[in-house]
């Protein structure tokens, strides 16, 4: 892999380092961000609440400010070395033109997070070209994310090691798969925020890019939907290839399989396709860092990603 110079790698988690739980989107509980709270302890670092991390406004953590506040007093803080955000859910997208890019730029933090962090990830990605983390929050939940996901979250934020992810034959995208390697910058996340991002000041341009998608909940004709508009956007156009991750319990009466629909949309793009790859909502997921040069060889079965942190 040829290391990218313009990206923003922040400095690698060491024992003792303060990081900061912040909730930019969906409202979250003291009782489900104990255990995170627990396994980020156990590790060395110092997890530390943000002010407004359980607000709650209606379906958000707070309002609007309240969440950007959290964000912004994070990376002004010379103290702070580290951003985990407790859970996704929905409002990242309300907050992102709130955050002071110069004061990211200042002092570079790794930030984690998935699903709707996928919003801030791209933000961070545009503002400050800051490579990140994608992977499980704060309100951690043992039962979906076991030993092997804690293993891979400390990982990704305490070493500078590359990151290398199996495909699974258990997972259900197994079968989607084009042959071939690329290589590029790791971009993407949850499908519905990429779509969402479209015609937004933070939607990446993707040429050269690998894509990783991977979606929760959402019926495969939903999916078809999202995957159809990204086409007719022109935004796969330029991709160097697709890393497909989870599509957990995206699934309805219908006899088309979330399945049918990916390699309906993706494999006559021309680039190499891997499904598979235990990254997204379901159990035993993964982290990834984003936005550093990644190797998918579909051939091999990997998808390797250079680490968000120096």
């Amino acid at each position: 892999m040829i290391a990218d110079e313009s990206v923003l790698r922040p400095p690698v988690l060491r024992p003792g380092d303060p990081v900061l739980l912040v909730s930019p989107s969906g409202p979250t509980r003291p009782e489900r961000v104990a255990r995170g709270v627990e396994l980020l302890t156990g590790w060395g670092l110092r997890p530390v609440p943000a002010p407004n991390a359980y607000a709650r406004h209606g379906y958000l953590a707070g309002d609007d400010a309240l969440r950007a506040a959290d964000l912004n007093a994070a990376f002004a803080d010379p103290e702070i070395r580290g951003v985990v955000c407790t859970r996704g859910g929905y409002g990242a997208q309300r907050v992102v033109d709130l955050i002071d890019m110069a004061a990211v730029r200042r002092d570079p933090k790794v930030v984690a997070g998935f699903s709707d962090i996928t919003a801030l990830q791209f933000a961070l990605w545009r503002g400050a070209r800051l490579a990140g983390v994608h992977g499980p929050g704060a309100a951690w939940r043992d039962d979906r994310t076991p030993l092997r996901s804690a293993q891979s979250l400390h990982a990704a934020l305490m070493t500078t090691e590359p990151v290398t992810v199996e495909a699974v034959p258990a997972e259900e995208t197994y079968p989607v798969r084009v042959p071939g390697r690329a290589e590029g910058v790791l971009l993407g996340g949850n499908l519905c925020l990429i779509t969402a991002s479209i015609g937004t000041p933070d939607m990446p341009d993707l040429t050269g890019v690998v894509l990783l998608v991977e979606e929760v909940q959402e019926p495969p004709y939903k999916v078809d939907r999202m995957l159809t508009h990204l086409r007719r956007a022109g935004v796969l156009d330029g991709v160097a290839g697709v890393a497909v991750g989870q599509f957990t319990e995206c699934a309805d009466e219908w006899d088309t399989t979330v399945v049918d629909v990916l390699t309906d949309r993706l494999a006559d793009l021309g680039v190499p396709v891997l499904g598979g790859l235990p990254i997204g909502h379901g159990p035993g997921q993964l982290t990834v860092p984003v936005g550093t040069p990644a190797v998918l060889d579909a051939d091999a079965g990997t998808l390797t990603v250079a680490p968000a942190v120096r």
